[in-house]
């Protein structure tokens, strides 16, 4: 049969609004405002062809805070390819749109990194204490290597951290003000044998592959609309056998955060993180949980990854946020 899945998802699929939606969910995860953005209707129109989507089994929401999303579901093979061979002006003012979503995201990101770069350090500190999570991040990682790589090094830190244990280690960041930092920081701590600089670390696919023994994601994600990129990123420098360190936060209902500190997503979940592993050639080997002696505080976690297959090229449909 040429739909051996049924035509349930066919019908859902069979629409054209329906069909751009899935195409926008094709490229990673949006929320109900920005799918209504991208395809210039209402929220209400939009909420319907999700419904019936979700019905079929096309897509999957879930909910983080007040922020409503939407990812691709366990959509069958012919659909996928269908998706990928999409073509023609209507698909390429879909695909400009997830880009200018994309753009805006990372230009809040951007923004607020610029704006607080002086003071970065210090707005970490009202989370968790740094000491520990830096500390359990060593506890994690080998006494000595060769390659360290620090995405979305920000000031440096992790840098400066693991310096008595790399032979060398580069940090990458989108933020010149951020970096300019990172440069001062690592002049001041005598690191000579690391550098930093200016990149978009979710676009890693022109990074050189087994470039990296460790990789460190510390405080990074819950800033990306789309975290499973950095994750693929992180596996595919990653030598045979390297290690991916994980700093983030549990799952939290904190919306402050996403307001006044530009945070993206409210945490993630052991389960996530290992999917997204899964997905990328890594087990998620050990999870280390520190909690804020704050009531109410945070949850911190550090999630060690381990590269067990060789990378795949990253796909539409491997993307999972």
């Amino acid at each position: 049969m040429l739909f051996p899945d049924g035509l349930d998802q066919l019908r859902a699929a069979g629409e054209a609004t329906r069909l751009r939606t899935l195409a926008l969910l094709s490229e990673g995860d949006l929320s109900v405002s920005e799918l209504t953005r991208a395809l210039d209707q209402s929220q209400p129109r939009v909420s319907r062809h999700l419904r019936v989507l979700v019905d079929a089994g096309l897509i999957e929401p879930y909910q983080e805070g007040s922020w409503r999303f939407y990812r691709l579901g366990d959509i069958s093979p012919w659909l996928s390819d269908f998706l990928a061979a999409l073509d023609g002006p209507e698909r390429d003012a879909d695909a400009m749109a997830f880009e200018v979503i994309r753009r805006d995201r990372a230009a809040k990101a951007a923004q607020f990194f610029s704006n607080n770069a002086a003071q970065w350090d210090a707005l970490r500190k009202l989370h968790i204490d740094d000491h520990l999570i830096e500390a359990a991040m060593l506890d994690a990682a080998p006494r000595s290597f060769d390659r360290f790589l620090d995405l979305g090094t920000g000031t440096g830190r992790m840098l400066t951290l693991f310096a008595d244990r790399y032979r060398q280690g580069l940090g990458y960041d989108v933020s010149q003000e951020m970096l300019a930092i990172a440069r001062v920081r690592l002049d001041d701590a005598d690191v000579r044998h690391a550098a930093v600089r200016r990149y978009d670390f979710s676009r890693a696919g022109e990074l050189p592959e087994n470039s990296a023994d460790v990789v460190s994601l510390h405080h990074v994600l819950h800033f990306l609309g789309e975290p499973d990129r950095a994750i693929a990123a992180a596996s595919r420098v990653l030598s045979p056998r390297g290690l991916a360190l994980i700093a983030d936060f549990a799952p939290h209902t904190l919306e402050e955060l996403r307001d006044q500190y530009a945070h993206r997503r409210l945490g993630f979940s052991d389960e996530e993180i290992g999917q997204y592993a899964k997905a990328y050639g890594m087990t998620l080997a050990t999870v280390t949980t520190l909690k804020s002696e704050t009531p109410g505080g945070l949850i911190s976690k550090i999630w060690r990854l381990e590269k067990t297959a060789a990378m795949q090229p990253l796909t539409k449909e491997k993307t999972l946020a």
